[in-house]
C-alpha cells in the first residue's frame, strides 16, 4: 500500500513540475495531433502566448490596434490595469508582463539597465491640455509669459505632466512657484498648484488648468452652457516641441526578445499601425475593443461618452522605434531629472532594443 502511495505521489509531483515549466516563460498551450491516424499523438504543437499590460487611460489606446489585428488569435493576452498598479507588472522575481506600456520615467527608473526588459519604442507623446475661462489668452510659444503672476492648477503636478510643464517654463526662462496649502502667490513667477481632475471647475480659483484627455474635453463640453464656461487654451505637447514629448513606452522581457523574435516583431508591427488605425477607427469600436480587457471591477476612464475622434487624436498615440527615439528619450529624462533628481534616472544603452 505504501509503495502504491509513493508512486502516486511521485506522478502528481511530476505533473505539477511539468505544468510549472510550461508557465515559466510565457504561457504554453500544448495540443496533441494524431497526424491523421488513430491512437497516436506523435506530432505535438506548442503555442506560446504572452501577457501584454497597459495602464488605463491614453496608454491603453496603444493596444487597440493590436487587439483588433490579432482578432480571435491567442498569441497575446491583453490586460488593462489601474495606472497605480502598472509598475507591479514588471517588478518582482517573476514579473507578470511579457510586454508592457509604462510611463517613461517609471520604465527608466525600474528597468533602465536593460537586463530584464528592453524598450521597444515610445507609444504616446503627451495628452495634456490647458483650460481657461473668460478673456484669458490661448497659450502659445509667443505669449507664454502671460502666465507670470497667474495660477495654473495642474493635474498630476508631481508626475510627468507637472514636471514637463516645469521643463517647458524653464525653456522660456520663466520662474516657477509651487503653491502649497498656505503658499503665497508670486507676482514674478508662474504659480503652480496641484489639482485632482475631479476638482477642476471654472470656479476652482485658478486662471488656467492643465488637464489630461479625455477629462479636458469632458470639462469643456460639460461647462458649455454655464455662465463662465471652460475653453481650450493650448497644448503642452506643442509648447514642448513639434512632436510632443515621450510620455509612455512599450517594453518587452529580454528573455522573450531572445527566444521569440517573431513575437516581438509582430508586436512592433501592431504598435506601428496604431496611429493609422486610431485615425480612422470609430470611437465606439475602440471602446468596445478595449472593454473585455480591463481588470474586473474597474471603471474605465475611456468610455462611449467621452471618447471621440478628437479626443483620440489628442491622446497622441504614435509609435517610434527605440533606436529612432533614443536621443529624444535620453534628453527628456535629463530634463525631468533637472527638475526633480529623484523622479527618474538615466538609462543604459542596453535599455534600447536594437532589433
Amino acid at each position: 500500500m505504501k509503495k502504491f502511495f509513493a508512486i502516486g505521489t511521485a506522478l502528481v509531483m511530476s505533473a505539477a513540475l511539468l505544468a510549472f515549466g510550461a508557465c515559466a516563460n510565457g504561457n504554453e498551450d500544448t495540443t496533441g495531433d494524431d497526424n491523421g491516424t488513430t491512437g497516436g499523438d506523435n506530432n505535438t504543437t506548442t503555442e506560446t502566448s504572452y501577457d501584454v499590460y497597459a495602464p488605463d487611460g491614453a496608454p491603453a489606446l496603444a493596444l487597440a490596434n493590436a487587439i483588433q489585428e490579432q482578432g480571435d488569435g491567442n498569441k497575446f493576452d491583453f490586460h488593462i490595469v489601474a495606472s497605480d498598479t502598472i509598475a507591479a507588472q514588471v517588478t518582482g522575481e517573476d514579473p507578470a508582463a511579457d510586454f508592457c506600456v509604462l510611463p517613461v520615467n517609471v520604465a527608466a527608473k525600474l528597468l533602465g539597465q536593460g537586463d530584464v526588459y528592453q524598450m521597444l519604442g515610445t507609444v504616446t507623446n503627451g495628452n495634456m491640455y490647458f483650460l481657461t475661462t473668460g478673456d484669458n489668452a490661448v497659450l502659445t510659444s509667443e505669449n507664454l509669459s502671460t502666465l507670470v503672476g497667474k495660477t495654473v492648477g495642474v493635474v498630476q503636478l508631481t508626475n510627468v505632466p507637472g514636471l514637463t510643464l516645469q521643463v517647458v517654463l524653464e525653456k522660456y526662462d520663466l520662474d516657477v512657484n509651487i503653491l502649497g496649502n498656505d503658499g503665497e502667490v508670486s507676482s514674478t513667477a508662474v504659480n503652480l498648484r496641484a489639482f485632482d481632475a475631479t476638482n477642476v471647475t471654472p470656479a476652482g480659483g485658478c486662471d488656467y488648468y492643465l488637464c489630461p484627455e479625455p477629462a479636458a474635453t469632458t470639462k469643456i463640453n460639460g461647462t458649455a452652457s454655464a455662465a463662465n464656461p471652460f475653453k481650450a487654451a493650448g497644448s503642452l505637447q506643442e509648447l514642448y516641441g513639434e512632436n510632443g514629448y515621450p510620455q509612455a513606452v512599450m517594453v518587452a522581457k529580454t528573455d522573450v526578445i531572445e527566444s521569440d523574435e517573431a513575437a516581438v516583431d509582430t508586436m512592433i508591427s501592431y504598435m506601428e499601425g496604431s496611429a493609422a488605425y486610431l485615425a480612422s477607427a470609430d470611437a465606439t469600436a475602440v471602446v468596445d475593443a478595449l472593454a473585455p480587457f480591463y481588470t474586473e471591477g474597474m471603471t474605465p476612464s475611456l468610455n462611449a461618452k467621452n471618447l471621440t475622434a478628437a479626443v483620440i487624436a489628442n491622446c497622441s498615440v504614435r509609435f517610434t522605434a527605440a533606436q529612432a527615439c533614443k536621443a529624444t528619450v535620453n534628453a527628456f529624462l535629463q530634463e525631468l531629472i533637472a527638475v526633480n533628481p529623484a523622479f527618474t534616472t538615466t538609462v543604459a544603452d542596453a535599455f534600447y532594443y536594437a532589433g
